[in-house]
C-alpha cells in the first residue's frame, strides 16, 4: 500500500470519527427538544384539561399529511428503514431515499411535533435513523481510495444513535451486532466500536453520566427471584408479542372496514387515533401522553406513585400512536409499559424485598418481547441497575420473554424492513 493510500485510509477513519461526534451531538439536541416538547404539552394540559381533544387530533392529521406528501421515509420508528438500507443489493440511490439529511431533520421535527401534540412515542428508534442518515451524509467527503463502504457508515450510524440516545455505548455495540449488523464484515469492528464510543462520549460530556430512568438499587437477590423471572417472561412475552403482531398487521393492507378507512383516509384516520388518545389521557390523568419517561422515573423512585391503569392505558395509546401513521419510536414507551406491568406484578406478589427487581425484570422482558433484541434490552436496563446480582436474572428474563414473544409474532423490525424492500 502506497503512502497516498495510507493517508487516504487515515483521513477516512478520522472523518468517520468526526461524523460520529456530529451524530452524537445531533442526537443529544434531539433528546433535549423532545423533552422540552413533552414538558410543554403537560404544562398546557395542566392548565387546559380539554386542550388535548383539539391539539392531539389536529397535530396527528397535520403530521401524517406532511409525512405522506413530502417525507414518506420518515414513517414509523426508523429502524426498519435502517435495516433495509443495509441490504446487500441496495444501491446508493436507494439508500439515499431512506437515509438522507433531509429525512433526518424532518424526522426530528415530526417526532418532536408528535410529542408536543401528546402522542405516545419515543425518540430512541428515530435516533437510529437520524444518526445513520447523518453518518451516510458524510459518504461524499470520503477519499475514493478509502476502504469504508456506504453500508458500513449506515451500520455505525445506527449503532451510534442507540448509544447516544440511551447514553449506553455498550448497548449501541450490541444493537449493531444483534439487529442491524446481521451481514456486517469483520473489518468494520474497530471503526464501529470507536465511532460508537465517540458518540457516547459526546452524549456523556453534554448530558453527564446519567442513566435513562435513574438508578435502581437492587440487593439480596437469591433463589426467590426464579418465580418472578418466569412470571415476567410469560406475561411480558405474551403481551409484547401481541403488541408486535398488531404493529406488523397494521403495516399491511387490510380488507376490513377500518383497514379500508385507514388506507383511503389516512389524515382523517390519524385525527381519529389522536382523539382516542386524548380521551385516554383525560381519563387517566395524562398517562396516555408522552414517551412515558416522566411517569416511569417517578414510579421507580417511589412505587407508591403507581396506578393500576397505567400499563393498559400506555399499551393502548402507544398502539394508537403507531397505527395513526405518525413517525415515532417504541423503545421508551415499551420500557414504560414494562414498568407499569411491574407495578401490577408487585401488587400481586406482595414481596417488598423484590419490588425493585420486579420493575427491572418487567422492563427488560417487555422491551425484549416487543423488539426481540434480548441482548440489547437487557444491557439497556442493566445500565440502570446498581447491583451486579441482577445480571443473570436480566439475561434470563430477556431471552425467555423473547422466546415467548416469537409464539405470537415474528421479529418486528426485520419483518417491516423486508416489507420496505419489496
Amino acid at each position: 500500500m502506497s503512502k497516498r493510500e495510507k493517508l487516504q485510509g487515515l483521513l477516512s477513519k478520522l472523518l468517520i470519527w468526526f461524523a460520529a461526534c456530529v451524530a452524537g451531538l445531533v442526537i443529544v439536541l434531539f433528546a433535549e427538544v423532545s423533552e422540552l416538547a413533552i414538558h410543554a404539552f403537560f404544562k398546557l394540559e395542566s392548565h387546559y384539561w380539554w386542550l388535548p381533544l383539539f391539539l392531539t387530533p389536529i397535530t396527528g392529521m397535520l403530521i401524517v399529511w406532511i409525512t405522506r406528501k413530502w417525507f414518506p421515509s420518515t414513517s414509523g420508528s426508523g429502524i426498519p428503514q435502517t435495516i433495509a438500507a443495509l441490504e446487500e443489493n441496495r444501491s446508493d440511490r436507494d439508500i439515499g431515499k431512506l437515509l438522507s439529511l433531509r429525512v433526518a431533520f424532518a424526522k426530528i421535527g415530526l417526532v418532536t411535533s408528535a410529542l408536543l401534540g401528546g402522542f405516545s412515542a419515543g425518540r430512541e428508534g428515530p435516533s437510529v435513523q437520524v444518526s445513520a442518515a447523518i453518518m451516510y451524509g458524510f459518504k461524499k467527503y470520503l477519499p475514493h481510495a478509502g476502504s469504508i463502504k456506504a453500508k458500513h457508515l449506515v451500520l455505525v450510524g445506527g449503532a451510534a444513535g442507540i448509544s447516544a440516545a440511551f447514553n449506553t455505548p455498550l448497548a449501541g455495540i450490541v444493537f449493531a451486532i444483534e439487529e442491524l449488523g446481521r451481514r456486517y464484515e469483520e473489518k468494520t469492528n474497530g471503526i464501529l466500536i470507536t465511532a460508537i464510543v465517540l458518540s457516547g462520549l459526546v452524549s456523556i460530556s453534554l448530558q453527564g453520566n446519567y442513566t435513562y430512568f435513574g438508578n435502581l438499587h437492587v440487593s439480596g437477590i437469591n433463589r426467590t427471584i426464579i418465580f418472578p423471572i418466569f412470571l415476567c417472561s410469560v406475561i411480558c412475552g405474551a403481551l409484547g408479542g401481541i403488541f408486535s403482531k398488531i404493529l406488523i398487521i397494521s403495516s399491511s393492507h387490510s380488507d376490513t372496514f377500518l383497514g379500508r378507512f385507514r388506507q383511503n383516509k389516512p389524515v382523517v384516520w390519524a385525527g381519529f387515533c389522536g382523539l382516542l388518545i386524548a380521551f385516554l389521557g383525560i381519563g387517566s390523568f395524562g398517562a396516555a401522553h408522552g414517551s412515558g419517561y416522566i411517569y416511569t422515573h417517578h414510579l421507580l423512585e417511589d412505587p407508591t406513585t403507581g396506578h393500576w391503569y397505567y400499563a393498559p392505558v400506555k399499551y393502548i395509546s402507544t398502539l394508537l400512536t403507531y397505527l395513526s401513521g405518525i413517525p415515532g419510536g417504541i423503545f421508551a414507551p415499551s420500557l414504560s409499559i414494562g414498568a407499569g406491568i411491574g407495578y401490577e406484578l408487585n401488587l400481586m406478589l406482595q414481596d417488598p424485598a423484590l419490588s425493585t427487581a420486579i420493575f427491572a425484570l418487567s422492563m427488560t422482558a417487555f422491551l425484549s418481547a416487543v423488539t426481540q433484541t434480548p441482548l440489547t434490552s437487557f444491557i439497556i436496563v442493566m445500565e440502570m441497575i446498581n447491583g451486579h446480582e441482577m445480571v443473570i436474572s436480566l439475561m434470563s428474563v430477556a431471552l425467555l420473554s423473547s422466546l415467548v414473544a416469537r409464539i405470537f409474532s415474528p421479529p418486528i423490525y426485520l419483518t417491516l424492513a423486508n416489507r420496505i424492500s419489496k
